[in-house]
């Protein structure tokens, strides 16, 4: 029985063997036909490997090993005034000018003082040759000639009426004629006087006196140079009195809501480093300049000493009486760098951000004000220069 069982499988074995062989063969005749394909034949395209992107790097962020080193503050607010900063110059007081003039025309023939002195009142400043004084004087002359001529005539004529010879509308008629040159001789006599001479001692040559005592601010008359009649004359001097002086500012249009009359503002001169003034705003102007957007702003100052000369540039702080809140920050805490002002704050971790902010100015206390780039409770760095010098390490 078990030779019949083997003699029905061998049948089936050898038929699965020669499954096998021809499986075989036809293998070994594919290789065969791929060593006979050309050489030059292209080989199958390969797979592209990935691509590793990298973030870029931010230049403003920094990181350090021991963040713990650079301590923090915060910024704050500070209810302060706001203060309006503008550029002036000193000038005198118009209304204690005073014009030195001649109401009679002629020629310089001699000036004692010049543009810039310090004169007193009654002081000789020039002498003018005038023809109209000369003139004068001679009307002078002849109405003193007239004067006394009608004066013997009322007196000759008051004797023979005395002894019955004359009757009295005669005398009558020649007191008329008296008093008639008596008043031209008043006049005439006045009128030289107006063109600066002296009846007493008459000279065509008359003397230019100081009306006032001040310093002497403008000049429009040189030696032998002509003076022409007071309707188309400038004037001969002008003396300013300079106990008090004027600085006049140029305001912006955007800032003169913050000036008022009253305010007061502090005044510092190039002249004198150092040195403050206290003034008061005694005018506003109402006009406003087109081409600059300015309108001028008067302060008026005392001069002790006439220290303060007209001309010299100023800078004017004017304090406005309404307040507001503003941002502050240890002056330490801002680094300025490349004309730009900078902090450094916190990222979280070791991590720390450059922030560009706009600062102001730096209070007595050793804050400083800022005026963009940072907000009540913002941390930065305490010391900007010393976090600066870190990182370039």
């Amino acid at each position: 029985m078990i030779l019949a069982l083997k003699s029905r499988r061998l049948p089936a074995f050898l038929g699965m063997a020669a499954c096998f062989a021809a499986c075989l063969a036809a293998c070994l005749a594919g290789t065969a036909c791929s060593k006979s394909q050309p050489a030059d034949a292209a080989p199958p395209a390969a797979v592209p490997a990935a691509v590793k992107v990298e973030p870029p790097t931010d230049p403003d962020v920094f990181s350090v090993d021991k963040p713990e080193q650079f301590p923090l503050v915060a910024a704050d607010l500070r209810r302060v005034h706001q203060d309006v900063a503008a550029n002036g110059v000193v000038a005198v007081d118009v209304s204690r000018n005073v014009p030195v003039l001649s109401l009679s025309s002629g020629r310089v023939i001699e000036i004692s003082a010049r543009l810039g002195d310090e004169v007193k009142k009654g002081q000789l400043l020039l002498k003018i040759h005038s023809n109209d004084l000369a003139l004068a004087l001679s009307d002078y002359q002849k109405a003193v000639a007239d004067e006394l001529l009608a004066r013997k005539a009322r007196d000759r004529a008051k004797e023979l009426l005395d002894h019955g010879a004359l009757a009295m509308k005669d005398l009558e008629t020649a007191d008329d004629a008296h008093q008639k040159a008596q008043v031209d001789l008043r006049t005439s006599a006045e009128h030289v006087r107006i063109l600066g001479g002296d009846p007493e001692h008459p000279s065509p040559v008359f003397e230019v006196r100081a009306p006032s005592s001040g310093v002497i601010v403008e000049q429009n008359i040189q030696t032998a140079g002509g003076v022409r009649s007071l309707d188309v004359s400038p004037n001969l001097f002008t003396i300013a009195d300079l106990s008090t002086v004027w600085i006049l500012c140029d305001v912006y249009e955007n800032l003169l809501s913050e000036v008022r009359l009253g305010d007061m503002a502090e005044v510092h001169l190039n002249a004198y480093p150092g040195r403050t003034w206290k003034a008061r705003v005694s005018n506003i102007s109402s006009l406003l300049d087109a081409s600059t957007r300015t309108a001028k702003v008067r302060l008026e100052l005392a001069n002790p000493g006439g220290v303060l000369r007209p001309g010299m540039f100023a800078e004017a702080r004017f304090t406005s009486q309404t307040s507001q809140d503003r941002v502050v920050i240890p002056a330490t805490a801002i680094l300025r760098l490349h004309d730009k002002d900078w902090v450094f704050r916190p990222l979280g971790g070791n991590q720390f951000r450059r922030v560009e902010i706009q600062g102001g100015e730096v209070t007595t206390d050793g804050l400083e004000y800022v005026l963009t780039g940072l907000n009540k409770g913002d941390q930065a760095v305490k010391n900007a220069l010393q976090f600066a010098t870190a990182i370039e390490k």
